[in-house]
């Protein structure tokens, strides 16, 4: 489930043997955070409601605080060091969304100084390093400072991967950029959209907003009745079929619009046919992976090509 936007899953480099760490007596679970750590703002923090959201855990009590907490509470562990300049930008945002999760998952904090051996049963070569902790086994883990919207977009990986039910948050930016676009301000939309792709690799929204910026360019001036009119009295036009497919789409006849292009793969060859491949799938992006009309029209697509 690892997120390569962020990073490749550590996982590739083997299993974590957790098996020592098991062993050890768990005392009973302090009904309250403890505080030390990295200077935050946020000792003890508890999410909304008084639920545990950031504790620190050292070897006697990992067992009851991590293993045995995971399996109802996704428990995320942040490896950190007092002198470790790097953990001192990352913690503060993990207390931070830790304590806006509600109690979704817990945030459990071990110094490596103070904890070696739970370092080297982890494999720990370098910190600051985060690992996700889902039903009793590590599921997936970066290193390094990550930007907050990529560190959102893992947390929510992580929960979901748990059966956490996640509401995707709201994002200024893509608010922004909307706006622009819905005031057809399409130079600043697209500047928005890449800004955001930029900063958050194959973000599906942003990818959808830059498609409709390029949609929204391609018809204007145009005369809906005229260009539909036109393409249905040249079938080959390549041309005169995307135009035709784009104003579909805008007017809510996508699967249409799609069937008249999968139609136009199967009459074309060379560099048309895959010009008319490349405008269908921008105008999947625009719809997303998840709609229905997309897969089916996929799946025609990859029949008219092979």
């Amino acid at each position: 489930m690892s997120d390569p936007r962020i990073t490749s899953s550590i996982f590739t480099r083997g299993a974590v043997d957790l098996s020592a760490l098991r062993s050890t007596p768990a005392p009973t679970r302090p009904t309250t955070p403890a505080q030390s750590g990295p200077p935050t703002g946020l000792p003890g923090a508890s999410a909304a409601g008084g639920e545990v959201a950031v504790i620190d855990v050292t070897e006697e009590t990992f067992q009851a605080e991590v293993l045995e907490r995971s399996l109802s509470t996704p428990v995320i562990v942040d490896f950190w060091a007092e002198w470790c300049e790097p953990c001192k930008q990352l913690s503060p945002v993990l207390e931070r969304l830790a304590a806006e999760g509600s109690g979704a998952w817990v945030l459990a904090k071990v110094d490596v100084d103070a904890n070696p051996r739970i370092a080297q049963m982890f494999r720990v070569q370098g910190i600051p390093m985060v690992y996700a902790v889902v039903g009793g086994q590590p599921i997936d883990a970066f290193s390094g400072v990550v930007p907050e919207a990529q560190l959102r977009q893992w947390i929510s990986a992580v929960l979901k991967a748990g059966g956490v039910a996640v509401a995707e948050p709201e994002d200024p930016r893509l608010d922004e950029a909307d706006d622009a676009l819905m005031s057809g301000d399409l130079d600043a939309a697209e500047r928005a959209y890449r800004k955001i792709l930029a900063e958050t690799p194959a973000d599906a929204a942003a990818e959808a907003g830059l498609a409709q910026v390029g949609l929204a360019r391609r018809v204007a001036g145009a005369d809906p009745q005229a260009a539909l009119t036109a393409a249905e009295g040249a079938p080959d036009d390549v041309e005169a079929q995307l135009l035709a497919a784009d104003i579909e789409v805008l007017s809510g006849l996508a699967e249409q619009a799609y069937r008249r292009l999968v139609g136009l793969v199967r009459r074309t060859a060379g560099d048309d046919r895959e010009k008319v491949r490349q405008h269908l799938v921008s105008l999947f992006t625009i719809a997303g992976p998840e709609d229905p009309a997309v897969a089916s029209a996929r799946r025609a697509l990859a029949s008219a090509l092979f």
